[in-house]
């Protein structure tokens, strides 16, 4: 009988320890010791990754003639401020994701000057920085202007303000292509310019023939040998993807001046860039006035490539009254909206568009003044052509600008 009893009370007391482990126990499992308690996947299954939305944009040429020189400098402080050129673009600018430029002059340092022989200011490169651009292209045909030093001192100063700089090389050690990261996504950009024909061996950059030295320094292609540099071109969009770009932008200085459509050799670049090569996105300049800009297929894999094939004069003194011709007044941001799907490695839902552009050109304060307006929604209510009176040509602008874009 006492056996028994002793037993009852023992039994009696681990059930009371259970109990009470187990009212300890169960706050623990169920609140994950204070912390929230994440269901994983099973196995094999892989959470759905977003993809990232991008917002990519280029401008035309971007040019300092000798009148933007004088105007832009301020006798108060011995200094050159163009920040008052891009106040009414900057919006977009800074905005986007992504945003290039073709610098189509040198930072070679004083003596300043403008055509023939390109050298602005450094602080032109400030105010570029300041409204927003990211990639300084430098490959076209006023590259050399200054020679070998010329076109390395460019690079320098561009660097020296934070820009990503493609299209010229300070040695043989440094790529062909720059590469950013843009929202966790791996942008290169790949820039070209045009040589001059020489008849012969060598290679010449605006009628100028230079060093094979300078000539392995920059990125340049020759219509006599355009499919032997296609491949060359091809070689460098291939490396940036080997070095890990996962989106390729492929930017080529080219074509006629003054022609508003692209002729044969455009033509054919931008066809054999989009069957040969894995490039997302085509931007290009030199004409000086406006393009077409269209999409183009790749016959085998069905990719699409939009292509801007002249954006115009971003800024410049080419105008009417200094060429006989409206149309190199006239530019555009070139935007390129996509989603770049990390799960699947290639960019979806790529849509090209335009804002058009407008250089203004008004006298203040017994000196011009130049102005980038874009013609968008706020035309009618920008305040400089209100002060200027130059409403109709700005609308005459845009005219030509829809006309001239169409898509095909």
């Amino acid at each position: 009988m006492e056996n028994a009893e002793r037993k009852n009370r023992f039994t009696a007391l681990l059930i009371t320890l259970i109990a009470v482990g187990c009212l300890i126990a169960l706050p623990l499992l169920f609140s994950g010791c204070g912390k929230e308690v994440k269901q994983s996947a099973g196995p094999g299954v892989q959470q759905t990754e977003q993809p990232i939305d991008l917002n990519i944009l280029c401008v035309g040429d971007v040019m300092v003639h000798k009148p933007q020189i004088e105007c832009q400098y301020d006798a108060s402080t011995g200094k050159y401020d163009y920040t008052n050129n891009y106040k009414y673009v900057k919006d977009y600018i800074s905005q986007a994701d992504l945003a290039l430029c073709n610098v189509e002059t040198t930072f070679a340092g004083a003596p300043y000057s403008g055509y023939p022989d390109f050298c602005a200011p450094d602080e032109l490169a400030d105010a570029l920085k300041d409204t927003g651009f990211d990639v300084a292209i430098t490959s076209n045909n006023h590259m050399m202007d200054r020679g070998g030093p010329g076109m390395k001192r460019t690079l320098e100063v561009l660097r020296s303000k934070g820009f990503e700089t493609v299209g010229s090389r300070l040695d043989n050690q440094e790529k062909r292509y720059a590469i950013t990261d843009v929202k966790g996504v791996k942008v290169a950009v790949v820039a070209y310019t045009f040589e001059t024909s020489t008849g012969g061996s060598g290679t010449a950059i605006n009628g100028s023939v230079i060093s094979p030295e300078n000539a392995q320094l920059i990125n340049s292609f020759s219509y006599d040998t355009i499919d032997h540099d296609l491949a060359q071109i091809k070689n460098t969009c291939e490396e940036a993807r080997k070095a890990g770009a996962e989106i390729v932008i492929l930017y080529y200085h080219w074509g006629e001046e003054y022609q508003n459509s692209a002729n044969k050799w455009q033509k054919y670049i931008a066809e054999k860039s989009v069957d040969n090569m894995d490039v997302d996105i085509i931007f290009a300049s030199h004409p000086h006035v406006l393009q077409e800009m269209d999409y183009i297929k790749n016959q085998t894999t069905g990719k699409t490539v939009p292509v801007f094939y002249s954006m115009g004069n971003f800024i410049s003194n080419q105008r009417i009254e200094t060429l006989n011709n409206r149309y190199t007044e006239e530019g555009i941001i070139a935007k390129v909206n996509l989603q770049y799907d990390k799960s699947q490695g290639k960019a979806t839902n790529v849509k090209m568009s335009a804002v058009p552009t407008w250089v203004e050109k008004y006298n203040s304060g017994g000196r011009p003044i130049y102005e980038i307006i874009p013609l968008d929604e706020n035309l009618q209510n920008n305040e400089t052509l209100k002060a200027s009176g130059h409403i109709s040509r700005a609308e005459a602008a845009l005219e030509d600008a829809n006309g001239i874009l169409e898509t095909h």
